[in-house]
């Protein structure tokens, strides 16, 4: 279905909610290290529950380990710099969604890999910083599965 990249996530709860979400949608979660956590971690195993035995998951050493993995797959990058709003971009199975640490976001040189057309942004109030990571991976995979109607 889709591709949910984790860019050097940091908080276990979050990347839990993304292997529950993963694991419900059909889509495969690749995380990129270094991680802020393991996969002992209490937090993340009670985000993800049992989902993480039935997701697909994949943990890379860098950023260009995944996408050599994702050769036919085009990259949109989830930032709050973003472009585009999310829902204005037409999606398709196979897409990869890139999404950066909570603290941090995307690097300024990752960012610049991504087509300017495919940083997308999720819209929220003036002056916020930005939305939940776990919830920003949510809002795209689920508008993107909704445009190719819950197929898969």
């Amino acid at each position: 279905m889709f591709h949910v990249i984790l860019f050097r996530p940091e908080i276990p709860p979050n990347t839990g909610n993304s292997i529950r979400l993963c694991a419900n949608t059909g889509s495969t979660l690749h995380l990129i290290r270094p991680l802020g956590f393991n996969f002992e971690d209490k937090h993340l195993q009670r985000a993800g529950m049992d989902y993480a035995e039935i997701a697909a998951i994949h943990v890379h050493d860098g950023l260009d380990d995944c996408l050599a993995t994702l050769p036919d797959s085009r990259l949109f990058a989830v930032e709050t710099s973003g472009t585009r709003i999310y829902s204005e971009a037409a999606f398709q199975q196979g897409d990869a969604f890139l999404f950066g640490a909570e603290s941090k976001g995307l690097p300024p040189e990752v960012l610049a890999r991504v087509p300017s057309e495919r940083q997308l942004v999720i819209p929220m109030k003036p002056g916020n910083r930005s939305v939940n990571l776990s919830n920003s991976v949510a809002v795209v995979v689920y508008e993107a599965w909704r445009q190719n109607s819950f197929g898969g």
